[in-house]
């Protein structure tokens, strides 16, 4: 039994975080220089009293009114997010009752970042051809804005909040899933970390650390070692492309369309050099909306859909990678 994507939307929250805000509370970052580095101009931020599972319903809301779904062919939610409203119940299970989605419907979180969409896929596509389920509600859903340091500059001109909903059944749509790698490399784990919160540090409360006069890091806050990040992904993302397309038994001119995690421009045009990716074929959406986390890459895709850079017959080629370490990439097919 085979897996097909049958609808994409997305959500952005209503407040805008943009380089001239930024430029204000970091003078030596001009607008321009955040942007000519970044590839961003604007990120949304969730509202104070917003959060994980409020945007995911407004995601999920979307997707229903612009594909005609009726959520009570829903049978399994997978939630993908690392900032859950709580440490328990599972978020998944607080959204299936504020959609109202059937009682006989199976519904969990898991914890990934920025590979999250393609394990989620890859997680819907095993559960239909166990025959678990029929109609799986796909959600990522991230407000990273609430773990980062108001100091921290680096960050900040990064991360945006955004959640997407993706609706995945046994029945042709807009695109059948084929095949996945994944890999994992826990080494990594302390270069993208909150530290404290969980139940190793569950008390311990961050103190604002400097270097030279500048701030480094808090415990409590979102940390991100950006050179070991960069070394990483420049090391793991081409082979992770070279293994998709061994295993799916293709060749890089097959594959019409590149769509990588959104880290940052700079970065997903190192790499896509590094691979020999035409510029044509590398599509990049995060100028209005930021780093999203696990919601880059349905965002990306949507948007690829709507400006009708994808066509019928159309091969994609969809790569995530970040925090964890951990990647995935995924060929889907329209």
């Amino acid at each position: 039994m085979d897996a097909y994507v049958n609808g994409i939307s997305y959500y952005l929250p209503e407040q805008i975080l943009s380089n001239e805000i930024l430029n204000k509370s970091f003078p030596e970052w001009s607008s321009d220089k955040i942007s000519s580095k970044t590839g961003i101009f604007e990120r949304r931020i969730a509202g104070e009293n917003e959060f994980t599972s409020d945007m995911a319903v407004k995601a999920a809301e979307k997707l229903f009114e612009e594909y005609n779904i009726s959520r009570n062919d829903i049978d399994f939610i997978l939630l993908c997010t690392q900032s859950p409203d709580y440490f328990l119940p599972t978020t998944a299970c607080i959204i299936q009752d504020k959609l109202g989605i059937p009682t006989n419907a199976g519904a969990l979180d898991f914890n990934l970042g920025c590979s999250g969409y393609v394990y989620g896929l890859s997680l819907a596509k095993g559960l239909i051809k166990a025959e678990v389920a029929k109609n799986i509600l796909l959600i990522t859903s991230e407000t990273y804005s609430k773990l980062i340091n108001p100091k921290d500059k680096g960050n900040r001109t990064l991360f945006g909040d955004a959640a997407s909903a993706t609706l995945i059944t046994d029945k042709p749509g807009l695109c059948s899933i084929g095949d996945f790698v994944l890999g994992t490399d826990g080494s990594g784990a302390k270069n993208l970390m909150v530290s404290n919160g969980g139940s190793r540090n569950r008390f311990a409360i961050g103190i604002d650390e400097e270097e030279g006069g500048d701030w480094k890091r808090n415990n409590s806050n979102l940390y991100m070692d950006g050179a070991e990040i960069f070394s990483f992904t420049s090391k793991a993302v081409p082979e992770l492309v070279d293994q998709i397309l061994v295993k799916s038994k293709l060749n890089l001119e097959e594959i019409n369309l590149f769509i990588f995690h959104q880290a940052n421009q700079f970065m997903l045009n190192h790499i896509r050099k590094k691979i020999n990716i035409p510029e044509d074929k590398f599509f990049i959406f995060l100028k209005n909306c930021g780093n999203t986390v696990s919601s880059t890459i349905p965002i990306a895709l949507r948007e690829a859909i709507d400006s009708k850079s994808i066509k019928a017959n159309d091969t994609i080629l969809l790569a995530g990678f970040g925090v964890g370490y951990s990647w995935g990439a995924n060929i889907i097919k329209f």
